[in-house]
């Protein structure tokens, strides 16, 4: 009998391939986006994070073996904070009932090679307390100021924080519920099209994030270490941040980091 997964982001993209994969398993898969999914919700809102935890729970007789939390967004604006951030760990949090009810509970959510680039250390530090409020003014400060650019990188690093403070604690691994994240490279997806389609844009991308391993990847690569992370095979795998970057990490940190 397969498994209970819930996919956010799963109209397209990562969490549509993810989705996909684990359907062809035998898995149920509760898809959350905006669009065209089996529960249509709001993630950049409390009301909307609420409600869709609500209507997941209700779909899921109140057990979820599995949460792949994909849905994001590359805006340079504040919905990065609210989605990328807020929309993954309040989520995360409204779920994890459902995920102790389990008999292997899993949870990964997506990070970014970005975490490695330029970000504003406000915005980190007020995601790190939880301060909603507080985390969108200064991203709206920082759009503002004409550095937009830096929140998509903000919030994936802050994302992989939590998932390091947070995978120890009594209520993940002290319920045994693994967490973990993967942070990809480049990927073919809606999301990077427009970049990917001129060769300026591809050249801008390659000098960011080199990927000398295949080059760019798609949805599937790192659909797979997603599915893997939240399968009943990882019993002591938590709070790793998972490259999954062609190389990107190796080229630009180097043999120091890891």
């Amino acid at each position: 009998m397969g498994r209970q997964v819930v996919v956010t982001g799963a109209a397209s993209g990562i969490g549509s391939a993810v989705r996909d994969l684990l359907r062809r398993r035998g898995d149920e898969v509760i898809g959350v986006d905006l669009h065209d999914v089996e529960v249509v919700a709001d993630l950049s809102t409390r009301e909307g994070r609420r409600a869709a935890a609500d209507a997941v729970l209700g779909r899921a007789g109140g057990v979820v073996d599995a949460v792949v939390a994909c849905a994001g967004t590359a805006s340079p604006t504040e919905a990065a904070i609210k989605i990328n951030y807020f929309g993954v760990v309040e989520l995360l949090d409204l779920l994890r009932p459902g995920l102790v009810r389990a008999e292997r509970p899993r949870a990964a959510v997506i990070s970014s090679i970005s975490s490695i680039q330029p970000y504003d250390a406000e915005v980190v530090a007020a995601c790190a307390t939880r301060d909603e409020e507080r985390a969108v003014a200064l991203a709206e400060k920082a759009v503002g100021e004409g550095r937009g650019q830096q929140l998509y990188a903000s919030s994936k690093l802050a994302l992989a924080r939590w998932v390091r403070r947070t995978c120890v604690t009594s209520e993940w691994a002290g319920e045994e519920i693994p967490l973990n994240a993967v942070a990809p490279g480049v990927v073919v997806t809606p999301m990077t099209a427009a970049l990917l389609a001129t060769e300026g844009g591809r050249e801008l991308v390659d000098r960011a994030v080199p990927m000398p391993l295949n080059g760019h990847a798609p949805p599937e690569a790192v659909a797979h270490a997603l599915i893997w992370l939240v399968g009943p095979e990882n019993t002591h795998m938590t709070g790793q941040v998972v490259f999954v970057d062609g190389g990107a990490d190796a080229t630009l940190r180097g043999e120091d980091s890891f």
